[in-house]
Formats: C-alpha cells, sequence, structure tokens
C-alpha cells in the first residue's frame, strides 16, 4: 500500500549530464528538480517554515483522532502483523487522513509511517522526513483503554524538531517545535507550556503496559522505592515532559515512528532521549528503523547506568 508522496533517493552531489539538458532522462531531469526542491527546504528548514506546518499538522492529528475514535466501538477483525503487532481500520483510516494532509502540506518531504510504503521510503537517502505513527498503542485501543495516540514528527539531521502527539479519548494535544518549548492543550481550553521536573533523583517512574519485561524490572529494582506508572503507548513520553512522571526506561525494541514525536515533545520540555549506551537516541534511518531501548530522563536528573541491566 503506498500513501503519500515519496520522492526518489536524495543525493544531492549527482552531476548533470554533460551532453546538456537535450539528451537529459526525464526522469533524470525529475530527480535533478526534486533533489534541488530537497535542498532548498533544508536551508529553509528553521523555527519559521515549522510553525507553520504546525496548524495544519495539527488540524491533521485532530482529524485522524476523530477518525479512530468514530470506529472504537465498532474495532471489527483485528489482523497481526508480520511483527505480530495488531492492525486495525482505524489504524489505516488514521493513516490515510495524515499523509494525504502532510503530502499536501509539503510534497517535497518524504513520509515514514508505520503503515506506510516502507520499501519506498527505504529506497531514498533522507536527511529531513515526516515520521508517523497513525496510532500508537493499538493494544491498548483494542482493549477499550484511553492510552492510545496520534504521533507526528519531523526529523531533520537524525534529529526530531518537530513533534505532535494527540491523545483522542481525552481530547489532549501535545506538541513542540526545536528552540519554542513544548506544549499541551486539554480540549478547548488555553495552551499552556510544559516542563519536565527538576527533582535530582526520580519518584515516579512510568513503564509499558505491554512490554514489563525483566530488564525493566531490574533496572526498576536498582532505582529503590519508586512509584511505578503503567500505560501504553507515547502517552509514557508526554508524562515525563509535563512532569507527571520522574524517568521512562524502556529497554524492548521499537521503531522511530513509536517515539519520534514523543522524542521531540520530551527534548523541548526539558529532557534528554538517550539510547541505552547513554548516546542521544538517533533517528538516522540509515542505521535502520529499530532502536533497541532509550531513556527519557529530566536535564540535571541522576539516575543508574542502563549498562548495567
Amino acid at each position: 500500500m503506498k500513501t503519500g508522496w515519496y520522492p526518489p533517493a536524495e543525493d544531492p552531489s549527482t552531476p548533470l549530464s554533460a551532453s546538456g539538458p537535450a539528451e537529459m532522462n526525464v526522469d533524470f531531469d525529475k530527480e535533478i528538480v526534486y533533489n534541488i526542491m530537497l535542498n532548498i527546504m533544508r536551508k529553509m528548514m528553521n523555527d519559521t517554515i515549522l510553525q507553520r506546518w504546525l496548524d495544519p499538522v495539527l488540524g491533521a492529528a485532530t482529524e485522524a483522532g476523530r477518525a479512530i475514535l468514530g470506529i472504537a466501538g465498532q474495532i471489527g477483525q483485528v489482523v497481526d502483523k508480520e511483527d505480530g503487532s495488531p492492525l486495525t481500520r482505524a489504524d489505516l483510516a488514521s493513516n490515510t487522513i495524515i499523509t494525504e494532509a502532510l503530502a499536501r502540506l509539503e510534497p517535497a518531504v518524504a513520509i515514514l509511517s508505520e503503515e506506510g510504503d516502507l520499501d519506498a521510503f527505504a529506497a531514498g537517502r533522507h536527511r529531513t522526513f515526516w515520521c508517523v505513527d497513525p496510532l500508537d498503542g493499538t493494544k491498548e485501543f483494542v482493549g477499550g483503554r484511553d492510552e492510545y495516540t496520534v504521533n507526528i514528527a519531523v526529523i531533520e539531521d537524525a534529529r526530531p524538531v518537530f513533534g505532535v502527539v494527540y491523545i483522542p479519548p481525552k481530547r489532549a494535544m501535545y506538541w513542540a517545535v526545536a528552540g519554542g518549548g513544548a506544549w499541551r492543550r486539554i480540549g478547548d481550553g488555553q495552551a499552556e507550556r510544559i516542563h519536565a521536573t527538576d527533582r535530582p533523583v526520580p519518584r515516579v517512574v512510568v513503564a509499558s503496559r505491554s512490554h514489563m519485561d525483566d530488564r525493566t524490572r531490574a533496572y526498576l529494582g536498582r532505582l529503590g522505592a519508586v512509584e511505578t506508572i503503567q500505560c501504553g503507548s507515547s502517552a509514557k513520553m508526554t508524562a515525563v515532559a509535563e512532569g507527571r512522571a520522574d524517568l521512562y526506561p524502556r529497554f524492548g525494541p521499537t521503531c522511530l515512528w513509536d517515539t519520534a514525536a514523543g522524542a521531540a515533545v520530551a527534548l523541548e520540555a526539558g529532557c534528554r532521549v538517550l539510547a541505552l549506551d547513554g548516546e542521544p537516541l538517533s533517528y538516522d534511518p540509515a542505521r535502520g528503523l529499530k532502536r533497541e531501548g532509550f531513556l527519557v530522563v529530566p536535564q540535571g536528573m541522576t539516575v543508574p547506568s542502563t549498562m548495567m541491566v
């Protein structure tokens, strides 16, 4: 299934044909034009452009959330994908709404979506791209819990610089643009800036409801007497971003789309998003689409090393 629009492989260094445009292949000519557009986009990728994208993306996330809620009472068939994760028609409906909106908004930027054409995306080399999880927490959605999210991010040079996370049942919208802070709006209320806790050590830890494994339990044991909240989806990342939880450790594998939007919000709220080796979590698709765990921790907080678990 192909959704949205996927540009050809990015290679700004590709030389023009020495024989001139009269002998140039039409497809090659189009590729040059697209590469020029992408180079211009990279040079112009600043707060102004990202802010211009914000309202349309918030609108797309809201519309996708509305579609998901419309299906919630009548989910229908649930299909297990190759990786064992569930797929419903709500995932597909949300994906269509979001990818079509993003393609209209900026067709020169590639789209990496969990429910999109991964092969088409992998065929290119992308420094700037949309990263979408149209319904994160499908298990929670199928189980009737309110812990699922819509996630839309922009990755620039392997770093999330823009993120929108929407929790449809709670009408809770979180967003961030690099350099502009992290924000939250509940329902029709006013937008308010959010910040991670400034505690020196964690008291409240949020962990996965569906992926509470032995390594996570061992790490929680090393933290000592802390309160543990379990929930699904990227709502765990927003919980740390808004100071409701102090720490989120994840030791199981995740894909880029699972965390990109939440990471953008957490970073702007004053968190670090670290790989298990302590380095910033990379969103470079050239390194693959999966990451083997991470830690969301506020700046200045002291926590045990994840390498010891």
